[in-house]
């Protein structure tokens, strides 16, 4: 990796570290976090799953010092159904959701089959008035832990996961939340990055999606912030992170890691972020990725 001493890459360890009369492996026997996004890097955008990044990630999952959190924007309802098709549904691990505003473990006895960790909110009025005087047309969103969403008007289907209850206005924004989506059909996402970064956001963290979708979370709350809470948790040096994602919402993510992967379609500046770059979401980026992480802890 670029501009990372010896010590601080994958393995941990350079070779004058270590003696013939070591006895544990320096690499095999060490934890190791492995923080992998959703959207774009698990599964295709369209949902669809690879049965190569299906396999790499059950093997490295199996390893047993190796720790796989989920790190998504999705919601812990959305979250749910891709950990079971992947077979991480394991009690106990660690799923961070909403961008980190939402840190749970799986506990199949609890509600929606798990426990909350750590939930961190704002108050969303003064940012989203801002919004809707720019785009009072926009659609808006406001999470429900667990639930599904509040919403002005309902969204495109399939878009949002969960129940989708339609309220005014002013019920969305008197309470404090995890996140606010707000979504703009007409627009691009390049036009609505122009837009977010002309008029400027204060007091709130905000990642733009693949389309017209803008994340509003908790200033200083990202993917990162949860995971470095994780790793702690987990007891894993911080050397001994890895992680992949494709999207703004992972910059954080790449640069927290010890060894961060970008996706081959992620934007100019997710690339610059990470420390390596492996394909396409389309032609399994993440198997290959997982394929180095395997040979580098055999």
């Amino acid at each position: 990796m670029p501009g990372r001493p010896p010590e601080a890459r994958l393995g941990g360890v350079s070779s004058a570290q270590t003696t013939p009369t070591d006895t544990r492996h320096p690499v095999r026997d060490s934890a190791l976090l492995v923080a992998l996004d959703v959207d774009g890097t698990l599964i295709h955008h369209d949902g669809a799953i690879s049965p190569r990044v299906l396999d790499v990630v059950r093997r490295l999952d199996a390893l047993p010092h190796v720790h796989v959190v989920v790190a998504t924007g999705r919601s812990t309802v959305a979250t749910w159904p891709i950990l079971e098709e992947f077979g991480l549904l394991t009690p106990g691990r660690p799923v961070v959701c909403s961008n980190g505003a939402v840190t749970v473990e799986v506990d199949p006895e609890g509600e929606g089959g798990f426990r909350i960790l750590d939930v961190v909110t704002f108050d969303p009025a003064p940012a989203v008035s801002l919004l809707r005087r720019e785009l009072p047309d926009a659609l808006i969103a406001v999470e429900e832990i667990g639930v599904g969403f509040k919403v002005s008007t309902p969204f495109p289907p399939g878009e949002l996961m969960g129940e989708e209850t339609v309220v005014p206005m002013e019920e969305l924004l008197v309470d404090p939340v995890t996140r606010v989506t707000i979504r703009d059909p007409s627009s691009t996402s390049e036009e609505f990055s122009a837009l977010v970064e002309r008029m400027g956001l204060h007091g709130v963290g905000y990642a733009v999606g693949w389309s017209a979708w803008l994340d509003l979370a908790p200033e200083g709350v990202s993917k990162a912030s949860a995971l470095e809470q994780v790793r702690r948790r987990l007891g894993v040096e911080p050397y001994r992170t890895v992680a992949a994602g494709d999207q703004r919402n992972d910059v954080e993510m790449l640069q927290w890691a010890a060894c961060g992967y970008a996706m081959g379609q992620a934007p100019p500046e997710v690339v610059a972020a990470a420390d390596r770059v492996t394909g396409p979401v389309e032609e399994d980026g993440l198997a290959d990725a997982l394929e180095e992480v395997l040979a580098e802890l055999a």
